[in-house]
């Protein structure tokens, strides 16, 4: 499809309000998403490291097992 000049193609033959806010929202969909993800990756590698360091410690101060088994925590 070819346009005339960069006007006619913001307005798409009168179809450009809705062909651009679709993009819009979209690019803000997505945008959105990926820092909500990064945010959730942030939370949870938090969370294992403290839980890692509350079991390094615990262990530090009772002394090693000479075995033991521990609980898987899914995540």
């Amino acid at each position: 499809m070819a346009f005339d000049s960069f006007s006619a193609f913001i307005a798409m033959g009168g179809h450009g309000p809705y062909v651009w806010i679709c993009y819009a929202v979209f690019t803000l969909f997505m945008v959105g998403l990926g820092l909500w993800s990064r945010r959730q990756q942030k939370a949870v590698l938090r969370s294992h490291k403290q839980r890692l360091s509350r079991e390094q410690n615990g262990a530090a101060n009772q002394g090693a097992a000479p075995a033991s088994f521990t609980r898987i925590h899914p995540s």
